[in-house]
């Protein structure tokens, strides 16, 4: 093609018609079939016709007179979290003289699946403005944006010009980094993760920190007695929490924590709250681990508490993929005896479909909980639940609600037959993982079982 045909392609193909354009049009059409009645009315519509070209023509040049004075970047997170809202900032800035009216279309990465998105907004002349718009990435990896295109329309409206600003890039998506922090300043207040009231610690390791004035609710077995005899006042021992402990996050990436909630799958829910809890765990000075698994051993990640050792596991979660497969526990067990390296914490993120999945893996759990503190988290069907709640009007819904209770009491006691094994459990909603799995390892410290 010619180098004048394509420049002019290139700026014929970024030209679109307005709704007035088709509108003038419409009446065009009208007169002039209402010409073969009454003979005025087709030179009228001639003579429209005529004006309409003219005045599209004109509104094309008022069009390319303000195309140049527009310009728009993109300004995104350098990291996207998981399963959390935040904003896409789109900064304007018009340089010339009129006032501008546009809609904006960013280019949304294909995951978010988005596809009617538009932005009306108005540019005064010589000024700057910034949109924004949320966004929820609900699946990890990476989310690539296009261009930025601009529609402009002139207060004529005849015919709109697109303004196409190259802003492709690539965001990760990580576990959510938002949930780890809101989690790590609840863990430090007096009221942890879920609003429960924090009690005292029942044991305490026998570290010697100082020794300190007594005051009401410390234990009388730790008085010193001969600083009692020197201060003549009630003097008491401080110990100091058992630290670097070592605890791992097990996570079973199988078939059955594919199942989704609220657009985010099990194995989601569970790396979130991996992350929220290694967070604290580190904080805790104790030792953070990750181990993942399905039909093979995944990511081994070792016990440790090295300043960068939160990114290392960052990294890991973020990497992890799901496998369509039954999870092998014999090999978790392998796992447990051979790579975490001495008696642990273990944090199991699983799933069981009935009573006959967990009694195919329940002598593997057995065996794990005798050399480690294992707890097992189940998950809640929150649907099912919210099945209960609904009004019954119909035979049919008799039996849907029946089944759902039923499925709900085999949960329970699948809980109930872990806890008779010496299995700890925590039997919770996916929404309110995090927090109630924060609140367990809480619990195990007070009561230095960690």
């Amino acid at each position: 093609m010619p180098p004048q045909l394509k420049a002019l392609y290139d700026h014929i193909r970024y030209l679109y018609l307005g709704n007035r354009f088709f509108m003038g049009l419409a009446a065009v059409v009208v007169l002039s079939a209402m010409g073969f009645w009454w003979r005025p009315l087709f030179y009228l519509a001639i003579l429209g016709l005529i004006a309409l070209i003219a005045a599209l023509f004109y509104d094309i040049y008022l069009l390319y007179g303000l195309s140049g004075k527009v310009t728009a970047t993109r300004r995104t997170p350098k990291v996207l979290s998981l399963s959390d809202v935040m904003k896409v900032r789109i900064q304007l800035h018009n340089t010339g003289d009129k006032k501008i009216s546009a809609t904006l279309t960013d280019e949304l990465p294909v995951d978010l699946q988005v596809r009617d998105h538009r932005i009306a907004f108005e540019l005064e002349p010589q000024s700057d403005k910034e949109l924004s718009y949320p966004i929820r990435p609900m699946t990890r990896g990476e989310y690539s944006f296009g261009n930025i295109n601009l529609f402009l329309a002139t207060d004529w409206q005849l015919a709109e010009r697109r303004l196409e600003f190259p802003a492709a890039e690539t965001v990760p998506v990580y576990p959510s980094i938002i949930q780890m922090q809101e989690f790590a300043l609840k863990a430090k207040t007096t009221v942890p993760a879920e609003g429960r009231k924090r009690m005292r610690r029942l044991a305490k390791s026998y570290e010697f920190d100082q020794i300190k004035e007594y005051v009401l609710g410390d234990d009388f077995r730790s008085i010193n007695w001969k600083a009692t005899g020197r201060q003549n006042q009630l003097m008491v021992n401080q110990y100091e929490d058992e630290r670097a402990q070592r605890v791992f996050c097990c996570i079973d990436k199988g078939r059955t924590m594919l199942m989704p909630f609220n657009g985010l799958s099990l194995l989601d829910y569970a790396i979130n709250s991996t992350l929220a809890l290694s967070n604290v765990i580190l904080k805790r000075q104790d030792r953070a681990g990750l181990l993942t698994f399905s039909d093979k051993i995944g990511t081994v990640l070792p016990a440790d508490s090295k300043p960068d050792h939160l990114r290392r596991i960052m990294e890991a979660l973020y990497r992890q993929q799901d496998r369509q497969m039954e999870s092998n526990y014999d090999l978790l067990y392998y796992a447990s005896r051979k790579l975490l390296g001495g008696r642990s914490l273990i944090i199991l993120f699983t799933n069981f479909e009935s009573n006959y999945a967990l009694d195919r893996v329940l002598p593997g759990l057995r065996r794990i909980s005798k050399s480690h503190q294992l707890v097992v988290i189940l998950f809640e069907n929150t649907e099912v639940a919210e099945l209960l709640e609904e009004p019954t009007t119909e035979v049919e819904d008799v039996y849907l609600k029946s089944t759902a209770r039923r499925h709900l009491v085999q949960r329970s006691l699948m809980a109930a037959r872990l806890r008779q094994n010496g299995i700890k459990v925590v039997l919770t909603r996916p929404e309110n993982l995090t927090g109630d799995v924060i609140n367990q390892y809480l619990e195990l410290k007070r009561r230095g079982l960690v």
